[in-house]
């Protein structure tokens, strides 16, 4: 019988299924845009950028709280949560934050319905 993968082996692997689909979603002819500066570059050259921190699983795989930034807003600029802020609006953004002080716990199960419904939903788009 095959060992099932780890709790962290299918955070990874979530992490990663999600962040791709993420950056790929919006992306035109395989360019997307980083929502706080406009800049177009590959999705694969760009970043998946959480406005609030991947900490909180709440929100760590939230569609409408990771959204593409490119590797300047993300990590040297911190996230330029203001302006993250702005885009998402501040209804949203509060809606997330009171999200993210949730606890929120998933099963292995979970974790892997999670990556199965992120690689359906990355190949909706290719």
């Amino acid at each position: 019988m095959p060992k099932s993968p780890s709790r962290k082996t299918l955070v990874t692997k979530l992490d990663a299924v999600f962040s791709e689909y993420i950056r790929r979603r919006y992306a035109k002819n395989d360019i997307a845009q980083c929502v706080t500066c406009g800049k177009k570059d590959h999705w694969k050259n760009l970043q998946a950028g959480h406005f609030i921190s991947r900490k909180h699983y709440a929100t760590r795989w939230n569609e409408e709280n990771v959204q593409v930034q490119c590797v300047a807003c993300n990590v040297y600029r911190y996230g330029e949560q203001y302006l993250f802020g702005v885009y998402l609006g501040e209804e949203k953004s509060q809606e997330l934050l009171q999200l993210s002080r949730q606890s929120a716990k998933f099963s292995n199960i979970d974790l892997q319905e999670k990556i199965n419904y992120f690689k359906m939903k990355i190949n909706e788009i290719i």
